[in-house]
C-alpha cells in the first residue's frame, strides 16, 4: 500500500524528468520561428487548426531530437555544471527509457505531420531531426570548433518547416528567414561559450574559445554580428518587408553590434551572457517586427 502511494506521488516527478528532456526552453524558441513562418507564408491568416496541428508535430519531433540529443549526451553533460543535473546525466532516467520516449513521442509526431498536415513538412522535419540529434551530436559537436556553424543549418530550419506546413512549398523566401537564424547561431552560441568556456574545456568538446581562445572568439562574434545585420536586410531587399521592418531591423541590429562592440574591446562574463540573453531577444523581436510588417504593413 505505501508502495503504491510513493509511486504515485512520484509521478510527477517523473513527468518533470521527461518534460525537461526535452528542453522545453529551446523547443519554444524553434517552435516560435516555425509559427513565423506559418503565419508569413500566405497574406490571409491561416486556419488555426492547421498551426495547431503542425505546431504540435513539429514540436513532438524536435522534442524527440532533443531527447537523443541528451541520451548521446549524458556523460559530457555530467562534466558541465551548466547540464549536470539533467536527468540522464543524474541517472533519474535511464538511456534505455529515454530512447523508448524519443520514439514514442517522435513517432506520434510523424503521425502527426503526415495525417494532419503533409508529406513535405514530415521529411523535412525528419532531416532536421537527423541533422540535430546524429549529424551535429556525433560528428560535428565533438570533432571541430565550427560545430555550431555547420550544425547551425539544424537549428535554422523551423521557418521553412512552418511556411510548408501552410503551403506544401519551401520557397526562397522561406529560406532567407533560415538564412537569418542560421548567421545569429554562431553570436549567440558562442556569447555563452565564452563565459562556460571551462565547462566545456571540463567536457573535452572543442568549442571555439577552447581551442583558438577568446579573444579569437569575441572577433568572430563581432564579424558574424555585423554579417547578420546586413542579412537582417533581405527581407526588405527581396520585398518581403517594408521598411517599417528594416528600422526595426537596423534598431535591433545596431544594438547587437554594439553588445559585440563592447564585448570585442573589453571582455567581461557579466557582459557575455549580457549579450547572449539579448540575442533571444533580438530574434524573438526581429521576427515579431517581420510579422507586424507582414500583417499591418
Amino acid at each position: 500500500m505505501h508502495s503504491a502511494s510513493r509511486s504515485r506521488a512520484d509521478l510527477p516527478n517523473v513527468a518533470r524528468q521527461y518534460w525537461r528532456l526535452t528542453k522545453p526552453r529551446v523547443t519554444q524558441l524553434a517552435l516560435f520561428c516555425a509559427v513565423i513562418g506559418m503565419l508569413l507564408s500566405v497574406r490571409e491568416l491561416p486556419s488555426l487548426a492547421r498551426v495547431a496541428t503542425a505546431t504540435l508535430g513539429i514540436w513532438l519531433l524536435a522534442g524527440a531530437a532533443f531527447v537523443i540529443n541528451s541520451m548521446l549526451e549524458r556523460h559530457v553533460d555530467a562534466k558541465m555544471a551548466r547540464t549536470r543535473m539533467r536527468p540522464l546525466a543524474r541517472g533519474e532516467i535511464t538511456p534505455s527509457q529515454a530512447l523508448l520516449f524519443s520514439l514514442l513521442i517522435g513517432g506520434a509526431g510523424c503521425v502527426v505531420l503526415y495525417v494532419g498536415v503533409n508529406v513535405l513538412t514530415l521529411w523535412l522535419t525528419l532531416a532536421t531531426f537527423v541533422g540535430y540529434a546524429l549529424v551535429y551530436t556525433l560528428l560535428l559537436k565533438p570533432n571541430t570548433p565550427q560545430n555550431i556553424v555547420i550544425g547551425g543549418l539544424s537549428g535554422a530550419m523551423p521557418p521553412v518547416l512552418g511556411w510548408a506546413a501552410i503551403t506544401g512549398d519551401a520557397p526562397a523566401a522561406a529560406w532567407v528567414l533560415a538564412l537569418i537564424i542560421f548567421v545569429w547561431t554562431p553570436p549567440h552560441f558562442w556569447a555563452l561559450a565564452l563565459y562556460r568556456a571551462d565547462d566545456f574545456r571540463a567536457a573535452g568538446l572543442p568549442m571555439l574559445p577552447v581551442t583558438h581562445g577568446p579573444e579569437l572568439t569575441r572577433l568572430h562574434i563581432l564579424l558574424y554580428t555585423v554579417l547578420l545585420v546586413a542579412v537582417s536586410t533581405l527581407p526588405y531587399v527581396v520585398q518581403m518587408a517594408g521598411a517599417p521592418y528594416l528600422l526595426a531591423a537596423l534598431a535591433l541590429g545596431a544594438v547587437f553590434a554594439s553588445y559585440a562592440w563592447r564585448l570585442y574591446r573589453a571582455y567581461s562574463d557579466t557582459l557575455a551572457r549580457a549579450t547572449f540573453q539579448y540575442s533571444i531577444v533580438y530574434l524573438a523581436a526581429l521576427f515579431a517586427a517581420l510579422l507586424a510588417d507582414h500583417y499591418l504593413g
